[in-house]
């Protein structure tokens, strides 16, 4: 099991962009949640297996209808999310 927190900059608040995570999330053997951050940017942590984690983060900034609003992202590896059970939005 692997976890991740990616952070997600450009026109990323005020646009669906985390329920639309959510909604992708669907798609994907992944726990987790994600949520905006003071700074305008929005924060995902991801729990899983390397692989679809990777392939979550990929269609997120590659083949989604969120891609055209990330000007950039940064990857982390974090500890294991004790607890985590599906995917949520945090507030």
């Amino acid at each position: 099991m692997t976890s991740k927190r990616v952070i997600f900059h450009g026109r990323v608040q005020g646009v669906g962009f985390r329920y639309a995570t959510k909604q992708l999330a669907l798609g994907f053997d992944v726990v987790g949640t994600v949520k905006n951050l003071p700074d305008r940017t929005v924060q995902l942590e991801v729990m899983g297996d390397q692989e679809e984690i990777d392939e979550f983060i990929t269609e997120i900034i590659e083949e989604s209808d969120l891609a055209g609003f990330i000007k950039g992202h940064t990857v982390w590896d974090i500890d294991p999310m004790d607890n985590c059970r599906g995917f949520t939005i945090s507030h």
